[in-house]
Parts: C-alpha cells; structure tokens; sequence
C-alpha cells in the first residue's frame, strides 16, 4: 500500500503582472514569505483584500510567481459567507465562474470572473503516475485515516507533470471535516 502525504490548501489568490501592478503599484514584484512543497511555488508577503457583496475576506495570502491570469482559490464556506459563486474546477479553469473585488494598498482589481473551488487533486511526476499506475487526469479516491474522523474522497483528480512534488491538495473545508493535520497520509484507492 503506497501513501501519499495530503496538504491543506488555505484560501489564496494568484495573480497576473498587470493586476499585481494595480493592487500595489507600478513595477512591483512578489516578496517570497516561504516556499511551497510545489516546486517554484511561495508564499508572499503580499496580501489583499477579497470583497464579495456579503463580506469581506481580509488579507488573504498571494501566492507566486505570477500567472497569465488572476484567480482566486477559497472554500465553499468562504464562498458563502462573502456571497460569491466558486464551482469546483481545476486551477486554471475560470471561465463563467465566480466574480469579486480584489483590494491592494495601491489599488483595486474587479474580476468578472475567477474565483473557484479548488477541486481536490494529487500534484506526481511522471515516475511517481507509472509507480501508482496512473496517468494525466486520471480520477481516484484517496483514503484519510485520521483519529476519529477517517474519511475517502472522491473524484481527486491526477495531475502529472515532471515540475511537480508527490502530494494531495484539500481546501480547509476538507481538511477540516478529516481532521487533516500536518504529516496527514492517504491511500490512493483506484
């Protein structure tokens, strides 16, 4: 039985160049806070603002480098509690999904779209899918075995690409109804 560690990914937003230089100025670049068990991926300094017409989610964590597009990562019970619609889609996916405020000390971004529910997903190289017998958007489950609140996932999708590093990836609502803390394994269930 092979076990994967599963990581808890908080709410976050990424951002393009353009809109990183509307929300706090002019030539500005990302300051690296802590680097990520992805690859190339960090934690900023930077945070923003995330305005839904209900409420306000404040200084909510950039992460980086920068991408082509904007898009904003948050749970369901986020999403709700600041009025927004965020489908379950895969990073990356932001067409027709929800729309919100971004607000930077220099400025502020409104985005008709790109707010989303992270779909659960595995981050493996291709070494890691031939040893799990896997590919590229391959569907499993995963199975948490943790104190008192054991619990499989569904519908995780298998994301492969040498860049990355052998992990699972939950939202908080997740995590939470596993009571998924750091070191948290799982069995990939075919």
């Amino acid at each position: 039985m092979k076990k994967i560690l599963v990581e808890t990914s908080a709410r976050h937003v990424h951002v393009s160049q353009q809109d990183l230089e509307t929300l706090f100025g002019a030539g500005y670049e990302l300051t690296v806070k802590k680097m990520l068990s992805q690859p190339g991926q960090y934690a900023c300094a930077e945070r923003v603002d995330v305005v839904g017409p209900k409420k306000t989610l404040t200084g909510v964590s950039i992460l980086g480098p920068v991408r082509p597009a904007t898009q904003v990562e948050i749970s369901l019970t986020d999403a709700r509690s600041i009025g927004v619609n965020a489908p379950i889609r895969e990073s990356g996916d932001v067409a027709n999904s929800g729309a919100c405020k971004l607000v930077g000390p220099k400025g502020e971004v409104e985005l008709e779209c790109g707010v989303i529910a992270a779909k659960r997903h595995i981050h493996m190289t291709c070494a890691d899918a031939q040893e799990f017998d896997l590919k590229d958007k391959d569907v499993v489950s995963v199975k948490v075995e943790t104190e008192g609140r054991a619990l499989t996932f569904g519908d995780v999708i298998v994301r492969v690409n040498d860049s990355y590093a052998l992990a699972m990836h939950i939202d908080t609502d997740e995590s939470n109804a596993a009571c998924a803390g750091p070191g948290t394994m799982g069995e990939i269930i075919k």
